[in-house]
């Protein structure tokens, strides 16, 4: 018999191939990203976010640990080093580098130890005009009505103020002008800008379908507005505190330069920038590095800012 030879039939394999699928596979990651993350992912390719992200961190790493930048007291003195300024005659130990101010005392000290109070007097006002100001202009937006009249005149009042001259006439009603002080005075008057952002996000975000949803399977108003209204209008208010946060740190500065921030003894860039006035002729290093590192911070937190109004702006996509 002749032998019979079997054919194996393979069965027809499809290989997918790479260039087909990964549009899809991208396409479907675009769809399914939300505000947040794609707004992450730009950030993360911005130089100027990084670069204000970088500048801010070691910011703040002086501010909480000062003693690792410096071992020189900035409140102690010697006559003997008044108005040092020269780089060969103040490098006596590392807190000299930057020379001495009028009683003898490290400026470099007083720069590292200054950065606390400009820094904390930013953080504080922002997080308190942030809070007081999201929940008026959230209330305000929502309820409208006379709710929204009443809030909005008392919004128009106090944003009528002009910020520093408000600021100091709070300030001279205190004998102690001390950093809470400081913090109470500025954020007693710069909740306006951002009440009038979140209200007007929270009217555009209250239009939503998944709000009407929310109200129709019976959620409370509290839930709808801190579940569902909140976290959708938070991007421009971010946008605005980031910004802010700079230019409250400026004007602390500034209260200080004119003697009605903070005073000595408390240590500030301020304080130091007003006393190196006084010597500005002959001795300007005392003014010119508190100058220096009073406009990196402004800048570094404004530049942050606008990476972040550049992420989450969908205008400027």
């Amino acid at each position: 018999m002749p032998d019979v030879t079997k054919t194996e039939t393979a069965a027809p394999q499809t290989v997918a191939s790479p260039s087909a699928t990964e549009p899809a596979g991208e396409a479907v990651q675009e769809k399914a990203r939300s505000l947040w993350g794609d707004a992450w992912r730009d950030l993360r390719r911005n130089p100027y976010f990084i670069v204000s992200s970088v500048l801010i961190f070691f910011l703040l790493l002086i501010a909480a640990f000062p003693g690792l930048f410096t071992s020189a007291s900035p409140t102690t003195g010697d006559l003997v080093k008044h108005y040092v300024g020269k780089p060969e005659l103040s490098k006596i130990g590392s807190e000299g580098w930057f020379g001495y101010d009028i009683q003898g005392r490290s400026v470099y000290a007083r720069l590292i130890y200054g950065t606390r109070a400009s820094i904390i007097v930013g953080i504080a006002v922002t997080a308190i005009v942030t809070v007081v100001g999201g929940i008026m202009g959230m209330i305000s937006g929502y309820f409208g009505g006379i709710v929204d009249a009443i809030l909005s005149r008392i919004t128009d009042v106090f944003f009528g103020i002009p910020f520093l001259l408000g600021a100091m006439v709070v300030l001279q009603s205190f004998t102690e002008r001390t950093t809470a002080v400081v913090v109470f005075a500025l954020a007693f008057l710069g909740w306006t800008q951002i009440t009038r952002v979140m209200r007007g996000a929270v009217i555009t975000v209250k239009q939503a379908d998944y709000v009407h949803a929310a109200k129709a399977l019976g959620a409370g108003t509290t839930r709808i507005l801190f579940r569902h209204i909140l976290p959708n209008a938070m991007a421009p208010v971010i946008v605005v505190a980031t910004i802010a946060l700079g230019s409250y740190i400026s004007a602390e500065a500034t209260l200080s330069y004119l003697g009605l921030g903070l005073a000595s003894p408390t240590i500030s860039w301020g304080v130091d920038i007003s006393s190196g006035v006084q010597a500005i002729r002959t001795s300007q290093h005392i003014l010119l590095y508190p100058s220096i590192m009073l406009s990196i911070t402004v800048l570094a937190f404004i530049m942050l800012g606008e990476a972040v109004r550049n992420a989450l702006d969908p205008k400027l996509r």
